[in-house]
């Protein structure tokens, strides 16, 4: 009996360690203490996470990649067999993606069920998307309409800094609020922040495949960008 409760406390301990880094990953202790652009969008948060990365590029080379992202658009530079139905993200920087505002809808999912709104677009240092849907349906709801029984809401929030030597440290900010706990607490610790943590860390390193690419052949993303804005 006692040797039973030892290992529950152990595994749950192990379980409560590995969580607390999955929701950290390559962020520092002063990145996941700091407030970004859209903390504060979504009221009363449930959950957080805060994940980073240094891409080998200054930000303005780097934005590009960012507002071209969409199911309809870029992709999203991650596993695309899981989130992008099997079509590749684009190796390119595209100029005709590069006009995104605040308040534009951006298809998260293929068929368009899903979609998240660009609640800020700040060139070139943050990028805020925001999502907003009933459960279980997927019904969109408005951010200023009252909470439903079922529900999700979260920002996923993109904040970049220059770094000496032309390098750009990435912050991925994601805050968010849900309901019902005693359901949707179980999913997002078993599913939702695991596959967070494995898409989120694929997008980094495809990230900066793509920048370094973009950089080895001369390529004028920053002038890209700027034209954009």
């Amino acid at each position: 009996m006692l040797l039973s409760v030892a290992t529950a406390v152990t595994a749950t301990g192990a379980a409560l360690l590995l969580r607390r880094r999955m929701l950290r990953w390559g962020a520092t202790d002063e990145e996941i203490s700091a407030s970004y652009p859209g903390d504060h969008f979504v009221g009363r948060p449930r959950s957080r996470s805060t994940m980073a990365t240094t891409l080998p590029a200054p930000p303005a080379a780097v934005w590009p990649w960012l507002i071209q992202m969409g199911a309809d658009r870029a992709g999203w530079y991650s596993w695309d067999q899981l989130d992008n139905a099997g079509r590749p993200s684009t190796n390119e920087v595209v100029e005709e993606w590069q006009d995104l505002r605040t308040g534009d809808r951006i298809p998260a999912t293929a068929d368009d069920r899903f979609f998240f709104t660009v609640a800020a677009a700040e060139y070139p240092s943050t990028l805020v998307l925001r999502s907003d849907f009933a459960l279980p349906d997927g019904r969109p709801l408005d951010p200023a309409e009252p909470d439903p029984r079922a529900f999700a809401r979260g920002v996923w929030g993109f904040h970049l800094r220059e770094l000496p030597d032309n390098k750009t440290r990435l912050v991925v900010r994601t805050v968010g609020r849900d309901a019902p706990r005693a359901i949707t607490a179980v999913f997002d610790t078993l599913f939702g922040e695991p596959a967070h943590l494995i898409m989120q860390a694929r997008q980094f390193h495809n990230l900066a495949q793509r920048v370094r690419s973009a950089a080895a052949n001369g390529s004028s993303v920053a002038a890209v960008a700027t034209a954009g804005r």
